[in-house]
Formats: C-alpha cells, sequence, structure tokens
C-alpha cells in the first residue's frame, strides 16, 4: 500500500482520501484511526480548561464522584461521567474494562490473567489496570475485531 501526502492551499478544506480494491476491515481500521485522531475532549488541570485529543488518553477512571483522564504522564479532571464518555468515545478504540474505567485499546501493550478470572492489562506507560471478569467478554471480542 503507498502512502500519497498532498499539500493544499490554506483556503482548501482537508481531506483524506483512501483508494482501495475493497472496503473491508483494513480500511475501517484506517478509518477508525483517522476519526479517533480528530476528536478531542474538554478536561481540567487545577481551574485551567484543556483540550485534550482522544488519541493522548491512556484511560479514564470514575473515583468518588469524579472523572479523570490519565495520559502518558498527566491526569486531568472531567465533568462528565463515564456513560457519557462512552457515548462519545469511538467505541473500536475504547472500551470499559471494569464499574470504573474506559481504557484506550490503542494504549495497551499486553493482557495476561490475573487472578479470580479477571485480567491484567499494561499500557505502553508501564501502568497496569485490572480487567474485571464481568468485561473480560466485550474485551476479547473488540480485540478479535
Amino acid at each position: 500500500m503507498q502512502i500519497r501526502v498532498k499539500i493544499i492551499q490554506n483556503k482548501e478544506t482537508e481531506y483524506i482520501e483512501i483508494g482501495c480494491h475493497r472496503h473491508d476491515d483494513r480500511v475501517d481500521e484506517i478509518i477508525r484511526s483517522v476519526k479517533l485522531h480528530q476528536g478531542s475532549v474538554d478536561a481540567y488541570s487545577g481551574e485551567s480548561l484543556y483540550q485534550i485529543p482522544l488519541s493522548d488518553i491512556y484511560y479514564i477512571e470514575a473515583v468518588d464522584d469524579r472523572t479523570y483522564l490519565y495520559l502518558e504522564n498527566e491526569c486531568y479532571e472531567s465533568r462528565r461521567r463515564l456513560y457519557e464518555f462512552e457515548e462519545i468515545l469511538p467505541e473500536r478504540s475504547f472500551v470499559r474494562i471494569s464499574k470504573s474505567i474506559i481504557v484506550n485499546m490503542m494504549k495497551i501493550v499486553a493482557i495476561r490473567p490475573a487472578l479470580n478470572g479477571r485480567f491484567l492489562c499494561r499500557l505502553k506507560n508501564d501502568e497496569n489496570v485490572i480487567i474485571s471478569r464481568k468485561y473480560v467478554p466485550e474485551v476479547r471480542e473488540k480485540l478479535r475485531g
């Protein structure tokens, strides 16, 4: 597969064009990846408001009626609830792994069994999160793609 980049004038609308013989899972994965990099969410650090690109989020966790976005080395607070994130996040790239955590599938390095039917999920930043037994089938399904 060739990749071409064409520089366009500032007044033109940016676009991505995919040339393919057929629309298959590989093309869908490219589309999902592009959409993931386009979106962002509001989050706070102290009193400052930031736009956090979805592609930078490693996982989202709800703790004591607060929601936190964890990036590679930073943590931000969001005013959204976890269920609201489930509604707006690209479903192929993010998956709920427990009652309180949604993880970015693109940030997973490895998954291995833990105790009591749970799994340990290691992320690219070497952080570990637990996949609850209830959510293991859904995570497996999404990994199969």
